[in-house]
C-alpha cells in the first residue's frame, strides 16, 4: 500500500465513524457488472415514456404456451397458422418466443397412445349373481373399449371354455371382430374358447395373476353393474337374470347413461335435444330404479 493510500484511510477515519463498512474492495469484473446494470437502468429510464412494439395479451401468451404442451409434434409455424385460423394476429418469431421448452424429445402420451388403440381393443370377464335360492349364476360381459360399450353378456350356470368361445363369436360377428382381447387367467378360457377366439383373428391379451386393475375397464362396468342394478334386486332364474341385465343394457347403459370418459355422452352417441323440442318428461327403466329423461314434442 502506498503511502497516499495510506493518507486517505487516516482521512476516512477522522471524519467517519463507519468508514470500514463503506469501503468494500472488489474485482475489476464486478466494476464491469455493475456498469452494464447501470447501462440497462439507464435505458429502462430514458425510454419509459416511448412508444415500441405493442405487447402480447396474456390470453394469447397463455394459448401458445397450451398449445406447445398438448401438441408434442407442432413447431412455431404450426401453432402460428392455428392462431392465424383463430384470428390472432401475431407473428411466428412472437410465437416462438412463447412456446414452452420440452425437456425431452417430442413423444405422444400414454393417453394418445391408448386412445388411438382403444378402437381394436375389447376385454371380456365374468362376474357372478347369487338366486333366491343361493345358486350362483355366471354372467360373461364383453365391453368394447373405444365407446365403453357393451356389445355383449349372457347368463349360465355352468360356464364351459365351449360356452365361451361361442359367446365371443356371437358379440363380434360378420368380421368385425377387434383386434386385442383383454382377459384374465381363469382356467375357463381352455383350449375350445382359444380355438375360437383365433379363428375370428383376434389377439388375446392375458393380465398378471392377481391384478385385476390391468383390466380396469370391464372391472368398472362391471361394478357399474353391481351397484346401478344387481344390488337391488332379487334374481328368481336364468331367464329373469337375463331380462333384467338386458333391459338395463339396451334401455338404460348404452343409450342413456352418460359417461365422463366419453365427454358426458353415451356408448351410442346421444342427441342434444333443444328446448324447442318440447318440455322434459321421463320414461321408467327397471321398474322406477333409473329412468331416462327426454324432450317430448307437443
Amino acid at each position: 500500500m502506498q503511502t497516499s493510500d495510506r493518507a486517505l484511510f487516516v482521512i476516512f477515519s477522522r471524519f467517519l465513524d463507519n468508514w470500514r463498512q463503506v469501503i468494500t474492495i472488489v474485482k475489476p469484473e464486478t466494476v464491469i457488472s455493475w456498469h452494464r446494470k447501470g447501462f440497462k437502468l439507464f435505458w429502462r429510464w430514458k425510454s419509459r415514456n416511448k412508444l415500441g412494439r405493442p405487447g402480447i395479451d396474456s390470453e394469447i401468451r397463455k394459448l401458445i404456451g397450451d398449445m406447445s404442451i398438448a401438441n408434442n409434434l407442432w413447431g412455431a409455424p404450426r401453432i402460428h397458422g392455428e392462431l392465424l385460423k383463430l384470428g390472432f394476429e401475431v407473428s411466428q418469431a412472437t410465437v416462438r418466443r412463447y412456446m414452452k421448452k420440452h425437456i425431452k424429445p417430442p413423444s405422444q402420451t400414454w393417453r394418445t397412445f391408448l386412445t388411438n388403440h382403444m378402437h381394436n381393443t375389447a376385454s371380456i370377464d365374468f362376474f357372478v349373481v347369487p338366486t333366491i335360492t343361493f345358486k350362483l349364476l355366471f354372467v360373461l360381459v364383453v365391453l368394447s373399449h373405444d365407446r365403453r360399450k357393451i356389445v355383449h353378456f349372457n347368463v349360465t350356470a355352468s360356464p364351459s371354455a365351449a360356452w365361451t368361445g361361442q359367446q365371443i363369436i356371437e358379440a363380434f360377428p360378420w368380421d368385425n371382430a377387434p383386434k386385442y382381447m383383454i382377459r384374465d387367467n381363469d382356467s375357463i378360457y381352455g383350449a375350445d374358447f382359444k380355438q375360437r377366439v383365433n379363428s375370428a383373428g383376434i389377439k388375446q391379451v392375458r393380465t398378471a395373476f392377481k391384478s385385476p386393475w390391468q383390466n380396469a375397464y370391464c372391472e368398472r362396468v362391471i361394478g357399474s353393474i353391481r351397484r346401478e342394478c344387481c344390488d337391488h334386486i332379487i334374481v328368481f332364474s336364468e331367464a329373469h337374470l337375463r331380462r333384467i341385465l338386458r333391459e338395463y343394457v339396451d334401455c338404460y347403459y348404452n343409450v342413456t347413461r352418460t359417461h365422463l370418459a366419453l365427454d358426458k355422452d353415451c356408448p351410442e352417441p346421444r342427441m342434444i335435444e333443444m328446448p324447442d323440442k318440447g318440455e322434459v318428461t321421463n320414461s321408467p327403466v327397471l321398474g322406477g330404479l333409473h329412468n331416462r329423461y327426454f324432450r317430448n314434442a307437443a
